[in-house]
C-alpha cells in the first residue's frame, strides 16, 4: 500500500511540473502565444500588408526565436510570421489569376482538409486539386502528402493565391487552385 501512495506522490509531482511548465510557455524560446504547430488553428489568415513593404532578401530567416521553423510560420497567438512581402513580391505574381476557378471547398478555420495524395507540384484531398508556388517549395520538404491536415486561406496580398496551413507543423505556403 505504501509503495502505491508513493507511486501517486511521484506522478503527482510530475503532473504539477508538467503542467507548470506548459503554462510558461512550454519549449525554451517559445512563451505564451509564441508556440508554434502542434494542432493549433489560427482563427484568421494573414492581415494585408501595409504599403510600402519592403522587397523580401534573397534567402530570408524565418526563425524568429529558438525552435521555430525557417519557413513560414503561425504563432499560437495568431501572429502570421513571414508574410510581409507585400503585393509587389514578384515571386507571386501570376499572369492570368484565378486560371482555374476559385476554391469553394471552404476556407479558414472551421474547414480542416486531410491531404489525401500527391507532393509539392500537385496535391490533392476530396476532388481538389493545388500546386505549391516555386518559391516555397523548401517550406514543404517534411509535409506528409497523404496524412496531414491543413487549411486554406485567402492571401490577401498575392492575387490568385492560397495559403495553406499545415496544422501539425504550424508552417504555411503559397498555393494555386488547379480545379
Amino acid at each position: 500500500m505504501r509503495k502505491i501512495g508513493i507511486a501517486l506522490a511521484v506522478i503527482l509531482a510530475l503532473s504539477i511540473c508538467a503542467y507548470a511548465k506548459q503554462k510558461e510557455g512550454g519549449n525554451k524560446g517559445q512563451r505564451g502565444g509564441e508556440k508554434v504547430g502542434g494542432g493549433y488553428i489560427p482563427r484568421k489568415g494573414p492581415p494585408p500588408t501595409k504599403a510600402g513593404a519592403a522587397r523580401p532578401a534573397e534567402k530570408p530567416d524565418y526563425r524568429d526565436r529558438e525552435g521555430h521553423p525557417d519557413a513560414p510560420h503561425v504563432h499560437q497567438n495568431g501572429k502570421w510570421v513571414g508574410h510581409d512581402s507585400g503585393p509587389g513580391d514578384a515571386r507571386y505574381h501570376l499572369d492570368h489569376p484565378w486560371e482555374h476557378g476559385h476554391f469553394k471547398g471552404g476556407i479558414g478555420r472551421g474547414h480542416l482538409w486531410r491531404l489525401e495524395g500527391g507532393g509539392r507540384d500537385r496535391f490533392w484531398f476530396r476532388g481538389f486539386y493545388f500546386s505549391v508556388a516555386p518559391a516555397d517549395f523548401g517550406f514543404c520538404n517534411d509535409w506528409l502528402w497523404t496524412s496531414d491536415q491543413i487549411v486554406i486561406y485567402d492571401d490577401p496580398d498575392h492575387i490568385g493565391w492560397y495559403l495553406a496551413y499545415n496544422v501539425r507543423l504550424g508552417v504555411y505556403i503559397h498555393v494555386l487552385f488547379l480545379g
